[in-house]
């Protein structure tokens, strides 16, 4: 039986006035609106007043372009982050291959783009506290009778994001991966005959391209939950403390659970799990 689990965050702290910045190298997707210019003045920014932060832009429902404008769960906890700390929210894309690159390089603030936290990428960044869990989930084209477990993906044709959690998933199993940069786009290819034989991505995601009419299924119960969290550089420990206290505050007033609810029905922070492992 599985179990189901509240994934709490310390409601202790206080709130923080911080500021960000924009990006000069990545693409800017998003509008900028309030906030203060003297918001922040005591953290390591790019510009004064404003939080930058990037995603991907192409993980839907998660962070996606539409109409010119960035959407998606992501981009909402974004919003109210920044609104949180006093500062201008400022998302932008750039892509997942070089995110980390991009942070470390000083080109925005944080990455809020459904960042799984790992042991290896918390060698180069911070994280924050998470701010929701999901499970890594095959999906497979629903007329696909062949595979019915992950010991059936042995030597299979899989489809993945590079640099993913998804693609260290897929590497155990199949040196036959084919790499996207976008789990919708390698979604959308199970329904091509002969073009992959499996996708590895969140479950969020894949349930999301189902409710939109995609063919295809899930392939039993999660390979393992993750913890997706804000990154931040390691030395921005001011920052990181702020965006984890504005964190703590919308799950205390409720703003988390009305984002999460409005999109996906439930709360994102809770998940079923028993037996399943927590990735690390």
């Amino acid at each position: 039986m599985k179990k189901k689990v509240l994934f709490g965050l310390s409601l202790s702290a206080a709130m923080v006035l911080a500021a960000c910045g924009s990006d000069d190298s990545a693409e800017d997707t998003g509008n900028s609106e309030g906030g203060s210019s003297e918001a922040g003045s005591e953290f390591n920014l790019l510009e004064e007043g404003k939080l930058t932060w990037a995603s991907s832009g192409l993980y839907k429902p998660f962070n996606y372009e539409e109409g010119g404008e960035l959407k998606g769960f992501d981009v909402e906890i974004g919003y109210a982050l920044a609104e949180k700390m006093g500062l201008e929210p400022n998302p932008i894309t750039t892509p997942w291959e070089t995110i980390l690159q991009g942070l470390t390089g000083n080109r925005f603030d944080a990455i809020i783009g459904s960042m799984a936290i790992t042991n290896e990428r918390a060698e180069q960044v911070n994280f924050s506290d998470p701010y929701y869990y999901s499970g890594g989930m095959i999906f497979v084209n629903e007329n696909n009778s062949d595979i019915t477990s992950p010991e059936d993906l042995e030597g299979k044709t899989i489809g993945v994001v590079a640099q993913s959690t998804y693609d260290e998933a897929a590497q155990e199993y199949t040196d036959d991966i084919q790499y996207y940069n976008s789990d919708v786009v390698a979604l959308n290819d199970l329904t091509i005959e002969g073009r992959l034989d499996a996708v590895i991505t969140a479950d969020v995601v894949g349930f999301e391209a189902q409710a939109q009419g995609l063919e295809i299924k899930e392939v039993g119960d999660p390979l393992w939950i993750e913890k997706a969290a804000v990154a931040v550089n390691k030395d921005d420990e001011a920052l990181l403390e702020a965006i984890n206290e504005a964190l703590a505050e919308i799950v205390e007033d409720g703003t988390y659970d009305e984002i999460s609810n409005d999109l996906f029905g439930r709360n994102l922070l809770e998940t079923e799990t028993e037996g399943i492992e927590v990735l690390e």
